[in-house]
């Protein structure tokens, strides 16, 4: 299955792990963090506003839209911001699967019922998605 994690840069090591998981039980990763620039967590806000701007920003945005729009399963990691939550949208116009990995600090309102079903462990979504197959 062709799976993309939605999540903040804020969770890298998280959606690194799960990526890892995943692959090893033969699901194909769709990752932003290959395809971008994990020092765009660090960068200031100026240098932010360049990357976004550039060809190379250009590049990730359209990896991610295309990837969340394709995709067979969408993963979303929790708590996240503006851009995964963005990404959530396009998945759940585009009739994605969407689970979520709940999580205390989550602050998103009505619009959480686009995600199918929220898991509050890895090894509930592990079980969820191993019964996808």
């Amino acid at each position: 299955m062709r799976i993309y994690i939605a999540a903040s840069w804020k969770h890298q090591h998280a959606v690194e792990m799960l990526t890892d998981l995943l692959e090893s039980r033969g699901h194909t990763i769709l990752s932003w963090i290959r395809e971008g620039r994990p020092e765009e967590a660090f960068l200031s806000q100026k240098e932010l506003t360049h990357f976004i701007e550039s060809a190379e920003g250009t590049r990730v945005f359209d990896f991610c839209i295309s990837s969340v729009t394709s995709a067979d399963l969408i993963i979303y990691v929790g708590p996240s911001g503006c851009d995964a939550w963005a990404e959530i949208g396009a998945a759940y116009g585009s009739k994605i699967p969407i689970f979520g990995l709940l999580a205390k600090a989550e602050q998103v309102g009505l619009m959480r019922h686009m995600i199918k079903n929220w898991y509050s462990s890895i090894s509930e979504l592990m079980t969820a998605v191993d019964a996808i197959n």
